[in-house]
């Protein structure tokens, strides 16, 4: 597979809110490409230790490949964050002293047609970041009813559209292309409503995504858990990249605040600056939140 080196969002800051140093353990738990491990890693030298994390075969391949020159420092397993307590008993690690998530859609996932995130390259209606796992967006596009589409539309996509872009998948199918779906997608919307900043199937490309990879469950589960694999000053930095995971997270650490279980280090989501933006665009709508445990 082609070496594309994952471009980490919100780098500098992830080191700052993981207060990153020397012998300590961190977790990435959504690895990639190894742009946030690697810079981690280097933070935390001569003897800090990295867990990298990540359902994507592929994406470890990669990180294993750019991680190369810290492998006695590193353990990466194939495997969902949301499992990250069993992973870390595993190896033995009861607890650590910092966890990132990074829960935006990877470069190397986008870059590749054949894996179907991207709406703007031909491939098939794949999207799963686990190839092993047996639902894919293909099965959802041609074989749920019209109700089950336009409610995940609506409710992961946030999609105000969902019911004529539903009609308009059935009236086409069967659909066999991302390009093929996101032509369909675009002539249910008038085109006086198209979004400005985005290509008018985005949203609903991302509640596919969500669906297929049960991203909005694992990021529960985790949280479920994620207080107990912490030490104590334990800091979690977590980075979502839209305004349904940021809600999720946002309300877990409410109400751990309101418990006097953590210390809240970001009254408001850390947004990128625009030079950031301007070097990678894909870290536009990125929202990093970080807590310490007491």
């Amino acid at each position: 597979m082609e070496d594309i080196s994952h471009i980490p969002v919100l780098k500098e800051e992830v080191l700052f809110y993981l207060n990153c140093e020397p012998g300590k353990v961190f977790v990435d738990g959504t690895v990639g490409g190894g742009g946030h491990a690697k810079a981690i890693l280097e933070a935390s030298k001569p003897n800090g230790i990295l867990v990298g994390l990540d359902v994507d075969e592929e994406a470890l391949a990669v990180a294993q490949k750019n991680l190369s020159l810290y492998r006695e420092r590193l353990i990466l397993k194939k495997t969902n964050y949301a499992k990250m307590k069993e992973v870390l008993e595993e190896i033995g690690y009861e607890k650590v002293d910092g966890i990132l998530l990074d829960l935006g859609i990877s470069s190397l996932q986008l870059a590749d047609p054949k894996r179907g995130f991207s709406l703007l390259q031909t491939g098939p209606l794949d999207m799963r970041m686990d190839k092993i796992s047996s639902l894919t967006a293909y099965h959802i596009v041609n074989k749920w009813s019209k109700w089950r589409l336009k409610e995940i539309i609506r409710q992961f996509g946030e999609e105000k559209w969902a019911g004529r872009i539903a009609q308009k998948i059935i009236e086409n199918r069967p659909i066999e292309t991302t390009t093929q779906l996101s032509q369909v997608i675009a002539s249910a919307i008038p085109k006086k409503y198209w979004p400005r900043r985005i290509h008018p199937a985005t949203r609903t490309f991302q509640a596919l995504r969500i669906v297929v990879n049960k991203e909005l469950e694992n990021l529960k589960q985790f949280l479920n858990q994620a207080l107990n694999l912490l030490m104590p000053k334990g800091r979690l930095v977590i980075i979502s990249f839209h305004s349904l995971e940021d809600r999720i997270v946002k309300t877990a650490f409410r109400v751990w605040v309101e418990e006097k279980k953590v210390k809240l280090l970001t009254k408001k989501p850390i947004r990128p600056s625009r030079e950031e933006i301007a070097q990678n665009p894909r870290s536009r709508s990125a929202r990093l939140r970080a807590i310490e445990t007491i």
